[in-house]
């Protein structure tokens, strides 16, 4: 493939990410409206999905914060990557969010300066069993990015405690996040792995069960859980403040237990594209 090629297809990438509403969240957003009694939070439920089909038939952006782009590269064990492709692939994410007009949101993190479309950020990982290249466009809006959360537990801390605490974390971004949320959790490696398995989590299919049958089961927990806070779509109160939990784990220390959480606000977006 040209590298004016790659390049397009990257375009057409932010394109999807930013107008289409992914399919699973569509059907857990409608899945949510149809159980949800209170007028309010319905009324919440159907605004949102209402913006999502405007944005995908007039290729409009979702969400007025177009996000940081963060680009998950995985590729197969024989795959040859270079500093020049994955230059490739984020020029091309800067240029397509100047062809399709979306709010240039980076800035300097001291100077705060006039914001520009530089400082996409790429995750490189080598899969053993997979084939080829998978590219997968997150852009991540900071309403909820400022809510993330990071503990370093001893130890010996119990499921209980670790529940507890991601509890807490989604109940302090309360409406300010912009629910009804998609939470990410990575328990385990070091603090730093601990957040990107939070993040990670968030491109896989939602509307799927774990299956590893622990993980599985701590998601159904902290699922009903965190619905039990009522802080309800928008902050109006109801059944669903959160569509989804979804849980990473690595190994970690024997001195140590990060976990980390990550949360997404209604308008969860990636896109993803493979090369063969």
């Amino acid at each position: 493939m040209t590298n004016l090629r790659l390049k397009k297809e990257m375009e057409e990438l932010v394109a999807k990410a930013s107008f289409c509403l992914r399919a699973d969240l569509y059907l857990l957003l409608k899945k949510a409206l149809a159980k949800e009694t209170k007028p309010n939070a319905r009324k919440a439920l159907r605004c949102i999905l209402e913006n999502a089909r405007i944005a995908n038939k007039e290729n409009l952006a979702i969400c007025q914060d177009t996000g940081l782009p963060v680009l998950f590269i995985e590729a197969g064990k024989d795959v040859k990557l270079s500093s020049q492709f994955i230059k490739i692939l984020q020029e091309g994410v800067m240029s397509g969010y100047k062809k399709h007009s979306l709010r240039a949101s980076m800035v300097d993190p001291i100077l705060r300066k006039a914001p520009s479309y530089k400082g996409v950020i790429s995750h490189v990982e080598f899969l053993e069993q997979a084939k080829g290249i998978k590219i997968t466009l997150f852009p991540k809006g900071f309403g909820s990015e400022n809510k993330s959360q990071l503990k370093m537990f001893n130890p010996t801390a119990s499921v209980e405690e670790i529940e507890g605490f991601i509890v807490e974390s989604v109940k302090n971004a309360g409406p300010e996040g912009c629910p009804p949320f998609v939470v990410g959790v990575g328990i385990g490696g070091t603090a730093d792995k601990a957040l990107l398995l939070a993040k990670k989590s968030l491109i896989d299919r939602v509307d799927k069960s774990n299956p590893d049958r622990n993980l599985k089961k701590l998601e159904q927990s902290l699922f009903k859980k965190i619905n039990n806070l009522r802080i309800g779509p928008m902050g109006f109160g109801g059944k669903t403040t959160v569509l989804a939990v979804k849980v990473k784990t690595a190994p970690t220390h024997i001195a140590g237990l990060p976990v980390g959480v990550n949360i997404s606000c209604h308008a969860l977006r990636s896109a993803a594209i493979t090369f063969k």
